[in-house]
């Protein structure tokens, strides 16, 4: 069976995936699939970054509003539906472009992974690790003591590896191997894994920007609206960055200026936790951008591109 080219163009939150994702896409004949575990909640724009018709510039983008913010979505719905669309744009002609920064979600295209088993392979580890890079240490270790509050109490929330082992046995009554251990590549697609990175004080002054620019663009009225509509903090598009600390506003436990605060700093942890992800990734292309011109840069990948496929 011919394998499908897939492109996938990822990195840290604020790197600047999405102008860079449209670019290629309009000189590779391609059509592109969010990675974003947010961007696939309706309402939910401003807090997600999510991209808009003007910067989609005519490029079909899949994996985006696909639910309501009060709809469960997990990892086997998302490698299930975007293993269809990645059929469907090359069926017609096209090339598939992967572009987000969700490790699971890329991890579920990358490699065969079977959702439809709970023993016997590294599914819910990478399910936890992706808990971690998404909602961080307090989180994880707060679902350790519900589960098993003997085995937290003997473990610092700080030792992340060790909280996941627990909840691992907790949860399935097994330990599993490490993140790549035993992950078969996809035998459907032939990927070519670009990450994005730049200088971390340069990464985090971007997310800083981008963050007073999702003050400015009204990112509190999209949480009230979002609260009128019934949804609340217990939802897990709601723990999302941005909406969780919006919420605790709203709830009184903090200031407004706390909450922009807390929005940046939650941030800059979840790229530093996704940086530590990618690393993950021996055959990937890794780029640092800062000093690259931009269309010396789309210009290069492009090339890499072409040659790779060719």
């Amino acid at each position: 069976m011919e394998k499908i080219p897939v492109i996938i163009l990822t990195g840290p939150t604020a790197v600047g995936k999405t102008k860079l994702s449209v670019e290629l896409a309009k000189e590779l004949n391609a059509h592109i699939i969010s990675s974003d575990s947010m961007q696939i909640y309706k309402h939910m724009d401003i807090g997600t970054a999510k991209v808009t018709k003007e910067e989609m510039d005519g490029i079909k983008h899949y994996m985006i509003d696909e639910v309501m913010p009060d709809e469960e979505f997990s990892v086997s719905k998302f490698q299930k539906k975007t293993m269809e669309y990645i059929r469907k744009i090359h069926n017609e002609g096209k090339i598939p472009i992967l572009t987000g920064g969700t490790g699971l979600y890329l991890n579920s295209i990358i490699y065969d992974m079977d959702f439809s088993k709970t023993k016997g392979d590294n599914t819910l580890r990478l399910k936890l690790q992706n808990e971690y890079e998404e909602h961080g240490k307090d989180y994880l270790y707060d679902k350790l003591l519900k589960l098993d509050k003997e085995s937290a109490q003997n473990i610092h929330k700080n030792n992340v590896k060790r909280v996941i082992r627990a909840l691992e046995i907790a949860l399935n009554g097994e330990k599993k191997g490490d993140f790549s251990k035993d992950l078969k590549l996809n035998s459907e697609i032939e990927p070519i894994l670009i990450i994005l990175n730049r200088n971390r004080e340069v990464l985090y002054q971007r997310i800083n920007k981008r963050v007073d620019i999702m003050i400015e663009q009204g990112l509190l009225d999209e949480v009230k609206t979002l609260v009128n509509m019934g949804y609340n903090k217990n939802m897990v598009s709601m723990k999302a960055i941005g909406y969780k600390e919006i919420m605790e506003y709203l709830d009184d436990e903090i200031t407004y200026e706390d909450a922009i605060d807390k929005i940046k700093r939650e941030s800059r942890r979840y790229a530093k936790r996704q940086i530590t992800w990618f690393k993950r990734y021996n055959d990937a292309c890794f780029i640092d951008i800062d000093d690259i011109d931009f269309d010396e840069l789309k210009n290069n990948i492009i090339k890499e591109i072409k040659a790779y496929y060719s």
